[in-house]
């Protein structure tokens, strides 16, 4: 499967981003540090256009800009209209019910492809009880194996949970990452941007044709984008540096990533 980031690299996929006003410039940097292409819109007239020749959607419930909740269930049905991959990231959709309700709204109306969220936002939308503050969960490090793949067979699409151990499945598989650092939640955005680093993988994915196409599995392009983020993260704070200096070096550790990096230091099982 390391063989995708070639591949997004190669392709260059065309990843929409309905997103927040918080991480949108990180979102879009990071899309290209890994090399596809952002676009990032807010324009209701344009959704079907843009949907049309992009790669894949993402959308992220981030700020709940009431002007903006209508498009992002708009910018949904047309890419299950023109049959994009679309990943949902329901950021902190346990700290109101409004979120609560507008995710529910959002997996009622439209097939996602992904659902991405820390491990509090996952266990919440598969009916369990959580810990958590805003869009912020506490996470013990427990083995959600069982739990992730039933949510995934609930909510019908590849689920990823991130947290100390980032959990990725389809209900069928389970692939599980082991590395990452602390830092990565202590800069804002870096769920976001592997928001943004899952959209590159699957749009890559999604352009690959017969043969070609044959030789990955969805769940592992998904997997792809929480690896990169978590190796590059575990790279940039080798010696342990401040927090501005680990957000600049994450960023060129994932335009720094290739096959040889993933395959040495990516502890998956």
């Amino acid at each position: 499967m390391f063989e995708l980031i070639n591949k997004v690299k190669e392709i260059n996929p065309l990843v929409i981003h309905y997103t927040n006003e918080v991480t949108i410039n990180d979102c879009a940097n990071i899309t290209l540090a890994l090399g596809a292409s952002p676009l990032m819109s807010y324009s209701n007239e344009e959704v079907e256009e843009v949907v049309s020749i992009a790669s894949s959607v993402v959308i992220n419930i981030g700020t709940m800009n009431s002007s903006r909740l209508d498009l992002f269930v708009k910018a949904g049905k047309a890419a299950n209209k023109f049959n994009k991959p679309v990943i949902l990231d329901p950021v902190g959709v346990f700290a109101t019910k409004t979120r609560t309700d507008f995710t529910n709204k959002l997996l009622n109306e439209i097939k996602f492809d992904v659902v991405k969220g820390n491990v509090a936002e996952i266990k919440f939308i598969g009916g369990l009880d959580v810990r958590g503050q805003g869009v912020d969960s506490f996470d013990d490090g427990e083995d959600i194996s069982e739990v992730i793949k039933k949510i995934a067979k609930k909510i019908g699409c590849i689920v990823v949970a991130t947290g100390k151990i980032d959990f990725i499945s389809d209900g069928n598989t389970v692939i599980k990452i082991f590395n990452g650092t602390s830092k990565l939640k202590s800069v804002t955005g870096t769920g976001c941007m592997t928001g943004s680093l899952i959209g590159s993988y699957l749009g890559a994915y999604n352009n690959l044709e017969g043969r070609e196409r044959d030789n990955f599995k969805k769940v592992e392009a998904v997997a792809m984008g929480v690896l990169t983020m978590a190796v590059s993260g575990e790279l940039a704070d080798k010696d342990n540096i401040s927090i501005g200096t680990f957000k600049e070096e994450l960023m060129n550790n994932v335009y720094e990533m290739n096959i040889d990096k993933l395959k040495e230091y990516g502890r998956i099982e």
